[in-house]
This record gives structure tokens, C-alpha cells and sequence, in this order.
């Protein structure tokens, strides 16, 4: 059987469910590779997919043998298929942070479920560790957007608007991959002081502070980036806090391994800037993976331990609203006893 439907069966016999309704898409592309409408079923013996005739050559076409997913037409299911799916089942689990409560209503009506219970994030859970094609596809997403960086450095010139450079960055990633992980965020001047900054009309000036935060994807895998840097010069009051944040992000990645506790790394970062006068108002990082932000997250108010194979960001912070902003951001697989940086690009004082 499919490894990931097998792991799948062997947790919903640890927590007593005798059935699982799979309805988030990413959940379902997960768990079978397959990117159609439908809802995937996994009852007593059978691991059922139900979809729109318009997707069904589709569906076989990505299924194998031992997937061992059986494929209806919605069209061709009755009333009393519906009902019969998940008969003697006591306990049949559901996404509960996906589905809606008149879904919900409509799925316990639908399947006569006795009882419908939440299964507390399992598939996500799951999703933490990734498997090697999985890791493979994360590296290649990291490659094109260092190569993309590279790029940008050499095409951005003071009177660009940061609308134009958002746009460039987004027709380099769509001739090369599947597209942008999330929408890209260039910021400057007093504009990086919002980490979530949205792209505007202000041209680049000289001198000027310039932070850009991008991603693409490859076979559904996302990379993640951020680097902050100057036109012409550094300012004096900003260099500090550059220096500031490089010192963390580097001393983060060093910490970064196999047991360690998330909100201890957060911890760490939030003491050193307090010392410094300044607040940690951001996160410092969070999973990457078929999603841009998926567990395990990386801040004060979680604590996850980091685990081998674990993909995550390592991105602290500084901003002063107003003024301005320094992030500095890697995609970075964890490993037994360190970490292994997935975006290579330079993170010295970049100075274009």
C-alpha cells in the first residue's frame, strides 16, 4: 500500500477511529498525489476516492497499483452507497480545521456517522517529516530562488517602482517553475518596517534600504527567502541593526538541530534583542512544505521539538515602524546533529 495511506491507517488505529473523511486538498495531495475535486474516503478495508467524471482519467492516471485507491464517479454513487461506507464504524475522524460546521452537519446526514470526531491535526503532523522526493523538490524551489535573487540584484536600478520588481521577480518564476509560493513582498525605505509589506508605487531610491521576501514552487513544494540590502551606501543607524539580526539568524541556524525546542530558539532570539532595545515582534520561523506556513511554527507562544528531515524557515526580525525593517530569511532542513541551509544566497552586507 501507498506508505503514506499505511501510516495514515496505522494512527487511526492508535486513536480508535475506524474510519477518516479527507476533505482539504493538500491533504488529499498528500496523502495520493492527486489535484482534483473530489474527497477521499478511508473506511474499514477500502481507501476510496470519490470525484467529478470530468477528473476521473485524470485520477487513474496518477494512481499506481499500490495506491490501492478504489475511484467512483460522484454520479454513480447512491444514497445508500453513502450510507454503507462507513457502516460499523463506531468512530470516523474528520479535518475539523477545515471543514465547516454545515459540512460537518452535512457529512454526519450524509454518512449516517454514529460518531464524528476530530482527528487533531494527524495529516499535518505527518507532513512535518519529509521524505526524500519531498526534500528533493524543496531544494530545487531553493536553487531557482537564489538564482532568481541574483537576478533581481542585477535588474533593480534606482527609479523602479517596487511594483516592478515584484513583477519581474513573479515572470522569472513562471517561466521556470510552477509559479510563486505566496505573494512576493518587496519592500523599501520606511515601507520595510511592515513585515508583510505589499508591493506600492514608491520608486527605489539612492541610498535606500531594500528588503524582498520570495518563493516559488516546484511539484507543489514551496522555498522561502528573504534578504534585506542597500543602494550605494549603508546608513549608519541601520547597519547596527543589520548586524544585529545577521547575528541571530547565523546563531539560530547553529542552534538548529534534531530535539531542540522551538520556543527555546525563539527565547533565545527575543533575550538578545530585549538587550539590545529592541522587541521581537515577528516569529522567527515556521514549517515549509506543500504550504508556505505549515507546522511546526517557531515562536514564544508553541513548542514543537525540531525532528530530522524537518523543513523550516530561520527568519528574525527587527522593525521600527516608520523608519525601517531588517529581516534576513533561509529555507533549512534539519538534520540529527545540525542544519543544512536549502537558500544559499549571500546575507554580508549586499550593497547594490
Amino acid at each position: 500500500m501507498n506508505p503514506k495511506l499505511q501510516w495514515l491507517r496505522n494512527k487511526m488505529v492508535s486513536l480508535d477511529l475506524q474510519g477518516l473523511i479527507i476533505s482539504n486538498p493538500i491533504s488529499m495531495k498528500y496523502l495520493t498525489g492527486i489535484s482534483a475535486e473530489g474527497i477521499l474516503l478511508l473506511t474499514r478495508k477500502e481507501n476510496i476516492y470519490i470525484t467529478d467524471a470530468r477528473y476521473i482519467e485524470y485520477v487513474h492516471s496518477i494512481l499506481t497499483l499500490y495506491d490501492e485507491i478504489i475511484v467512483y464517479d460522484i454520479n454513480d454513487v447512491s444514497k445508500d452507497d453513502y450510507e454503507n461506507f462507513f457502516m460499523f464504524c463506531e468512530n470516523v475522524g474528520f479535518e475539523e480545521n477545515y471543514v465547516t460546521y454545515a459540512k460537518y452537519k452535512e457529512m454526519i446526514r450524509k454518512y449516517k456517522i454514529n460518531n464524528f470526531v476530530e482527528t487533531e491535526y494527524i495529516i499535518e503532523k505527518q507532513r512535518m517529516i519529509k521524505d526524500e522526493k519531498e526534500i528533493n523538490n524543496i531544494k530545487k524551489a531553493c536553487e531557482i530562488t537564489d538564482d532568481c535573487f541574483s537576478y533581481i540584484l542585477t535588474y533593480i536600478k534606482p527609479g523602479m517602482t517596487e511594483l516592478q520588481i515584484a513583477k519581474e521577480i513573479e515572470e522569472y518564476y513562471k517561466e521556470r517553475t510552477e509559479g510563486l509560493s505566496f505573494d512576493t513582498i518587496v519592500a523599501s525605505g520606511e515601507n520595510t518596517s511592515m513585515p508583510h509589506a505589499v508591493p506600492t508605487d514608491r520608486k527605489i531610491k539612492k541610498k535606500d534600504i531594500i528588503t524582498i521576501d520570495m518563493g516559488c514552487k516546484i511539484n507543489g513544494y514551496c522555498s522561502d527567502m528573504t534578504r534585506t540590502f542597500f543602494v550605494g551606501e549603508i546608513p549608519e543607524e541601520i547597519k547596527k541593526v543589520y548586524d544585529l539580526v545577521l547575528k541571530n539568524q547565523m546563531q539560530t541556524s547553529d542552534a538548529f538541530k534534531d530535539g531542540v525546542s522551538t520556543r527555546l530558539l525563539s527565547k533565545m532570539v527575543e533575550n538578545d534583542f530585549h538587550l539590545n532595545g529592541y522587541d521581537l515582534v515577528h516569529s522567527i520561523g515556521h514549517g515549509v512544505g506543500m504550504e508556505i506556513h505549515e507546522a511546526p511554527y517557531i515562536g514564544g507562544k508553541t513548542d514543537t521539538n525540531l525532528k530530522e528531515n524537518m523543513i523550516v524557515t530561520n527568519e528574525p526580525g527587527i522593525y521600527i515602524p516608520g523608519k525601517f525593517g531588517v529581516r534576513i530569511e533561509d529555507t533549512v532542513q534539519i538534520t540529527k546533529f545540525g542544519s543544512i541551509n536549502l537558500t544559499k544566497s549571500e546575507k554580508n552586507y549586499i550593497i547594490i
